[in-house]
């Protein structure tokens, strides 16, 4: 079921919502600027249309906004998708900015800023200016909500989302991600201050969770944030995290490497893995299985892609249906 959810989102947004404007944005109050210009990497640009792929420290420019200490850039990439990256002060890799931790994925020890670009929002979504190694734009905090669906019968298609009086309580404007698990985020920039909040499963009024009195306002979920706040993992419906009632853990599965990929003639997938027997599936954006293997039991595949249409395929590999990883390929 979360297989097919989640190719289903994958494979229709993307195919329908390409074209989806993306403002990185970044403020460079109290930093001296390279004489080399501020830059922006990271696994976007192939979809963007740079040169040399994804996670190239030199050639996606940020413009200086006129009058102010911002710079920025405008692409346009698939909706209904996560993107890492990050800000340099400069066109190499030793120029990088330092991510705060609150604001950093945060899974395998990935310390990359992301964005979940929702189709949703406005006609340009934005990063807002963060400060450069900073979490949050200049004078607000950053404020990052956690909710677990895992004990929900299913999570809508519409997306789980947070409505609050931080964004005039809209569920439908803040859709939450999640990394591959049952936990989905979402992080917004407020002032320093008291809130109420709660979240939908769905993106409607009447899909609201119904928050417990013990720990409810006026029937929401609070915070009081006075600084850079990273909220604990609560279930959906209830006062704290979620109790699993299965007998044993789940096998994490972690996503393959995949390289090269843009790919031209070949690509080959890297399991991370010491899973015996997995399956693995190829999919273009129509939903069509391209090519399949059963019961792979090797570290590595390489896939031939000579014969392939340019584009966007879907490779989904896992050994069960609760056990999968949903990953992009480019074919040049």
């Amino acid at each position: 079921m979360r297989k097919s959810v989640l190719f289903s989102l994958l494979v229709l947004t993307t195919f329908s919502l390409f074209a989806k404007k993306v403002k990185f944005e970044v403020d460079m109050t109290d930093q001296t600027i390279s004489t080399y210009g501020v830059h922006v990497a990271g696994d976007f640009q192939a979809l963007a249309g740079y040169t040399g792929g994804d996670w190239q420290p030199g050639t996606t420019e940020l413009i200086n906004e006129a009058g102010t200490q911002i710079y920025s850039v405008v692409v346009e990439i698939p909706a209904f998708a996560k993107y890492e990256y990050k800000f340099l002060n400069g066109d190499q890799w030793y120029a990088v900015e330092f991510v705060p931790w609150e604001s950093r994925v945060g899974y395998n020890f990935n310390d990359n800023r992301w964005i979940y670009v929702d189709s949703i929002a406005n006609d340009t979504t934005t990063t807002l200016p963060i400060l450069f190694s900073g979490n949050a734009p200049a004078g607000l905090k950053l404020l990052r909500l956690k909710v677990d669906m895992q004990n929900e019968t299913s999570v809508s298609p519409a997306g789980v989302h947070v409505a609050g009086d931080f964004q005039g309580w809209d569920p439908f404007i803040n859709r939450l991600y999640d990394f591959d698990t049952t936990i989905h985020e979402f992080i917004a920039y407020v002032g320093q201050g008291y809130y109420e909040y709660k979240y939908f499963n769905g993106n409607v009024a009447g899909t609201q969770e119904n928050v417990p009195g013990e720990c409810a306002v006026n029937g929401n979920r609070w915070v009081n944030v006075v600084n850079d706040t990273v909220l604990d993992v609560v279930c959906f419906s209830e006062c704290s995290a979620c109790i699993t009632t299965s007998m044993a853990d789940p096998i994490e599965f972690n996503p393959p490497e995949i390289y090269p990929n843009p790919a031209s003639s070949f690509v080959i997938v890297r399991f991370n893995d010491d899973i015996e027997c997995l399956n693995v599936s190829l999919f273009d954006l129509t939903g069509k299985t391209v090519v399949e293997y059963r019961n792979y039991r090797q570290s590595k595949l390489l896939i031939k892609t000579s014969t392939l249409n340019k584009g966007i395929y879907i490779i989904i590999a896992g050994s069960g249906s609760n056990n999968q990883s949903v990953s992009r390929l480019i074919v040049n």
